[in-house]
């Protein structure tokens, strides 16, 4: 079956990166990269590192996620075939985009159940120095819980509420915190166990390490507190906020929804 090119909205913003998703320009062009045999090798090499530190580390959703996408050691994905797996599982797609999108066009691509995933993948030669967002990160880190019907309407509402007030600098940064401390660093409790769910977690060994050691602060998921936590770019966070079950998650985060005046979320449940 041959596999249609997926149109591409996005431009690199000209800023350096520090961890975050901030802005692109929609309508860009950008051509269709071809992964080297390097970037194949760098894709299984760190997808066999992080999926050896993730058992009975990562949240049951993810491990599901990652064999219903068919991502494996062997080679580095093709976002077309990623895409038209998770299209038929959950209704969403990717968006091509070569790194580094603005915080305003994330959140509004999430209301499209649309999300971004970069072509470039890290050289062999930085190979745990990640100078922007990468292939991993972004299929490996985010795509997996994408394909549960729970996460992606929770994701996709997100996005909902988030574009009613993106002309609100305050309420973008408290979406943005909000996403940061769940989507990119969250923790949940499966039972008794504790389980990493965000995707800076799941793709990055040395984070993930920290998170999960002695030194780590792990803070209980309140919306008030994650709202007022600081978004640390260039380190390990100061604090982890753990969720103590998935159905928390729409039950705090109806808190803001009725700041900010928008529908109720649904239910994120498993």
């Amino acid at each position: 079956m041959k596999l249609k090119q997926l149109p591409t909205l996005i431009q690199p913003s000209p800023a350096p990166y520090h961890g975050d998703r901030a802005f692109f320009c929609p309508n860009a062009l950008m051509e269709a990269r071809h992964l080297t045999a390097e970037d194949h090798l760098v894709w299984k090499v760190l997808f066999d590192r992080q999926t050896a530190l993730l058992h009975r580390r990562a949240a049951a959703p993810f491990i599901k996620g990652l064999q219903q996408l068919g991502l494996t050691r062997e080679a580095a994905p093709s976002l077309e075939e990623l895409d038209q797996r998770l299209h038929r599982l959950t209704g969403w797609n990717i968006v091509p985009a070569p790194g580094r999108i603005d915080d305003r066009t994330f959140l509004g691509l999430l209301a499209e159940r649309k999300m971004p995933v970069t072509r470039w993948i890290r050289p062999m030669r930085h190979f745990d120095y990640l100078s922007g967002p990468d292939l991993f990160h972004d299929a490996f880190g985010h795509l997996p819980l994408l394909t549960d019907p729970h996460w992606a309407a929770w994701m996709e509402h997100f996005g909902h509420m988030a574009r009613h007030h993106l002309a609100d600098a305050q309420a973008v940064e408290q979406l943005v915190r909000l996403f940061w401390h769940t989507a990119e660093f969250g923790l949940v409790r499966e039972g008794e166990h504790l389980r990493v769910y965000g995707a800076g977690l799941l793709s990055s060994a040395a984070e993930l390490h920290h998170c999960l050691s002695d030194d780590a602060v792990h803070t209980p998921f309140a919306m008030e507190a994650t709202l007022e936590a600081s978004i640390i770019r260039d380190g390990f966070q100061a604090s982890y906020f753990v969720l103590p079950s998935w159905e928390h998650l729409s039950d705090a985060t109806a808190e803001l929804a009725v700041r900010l005046a928008v529908v109720p979320w649904p239910a994120v449940a498993q």
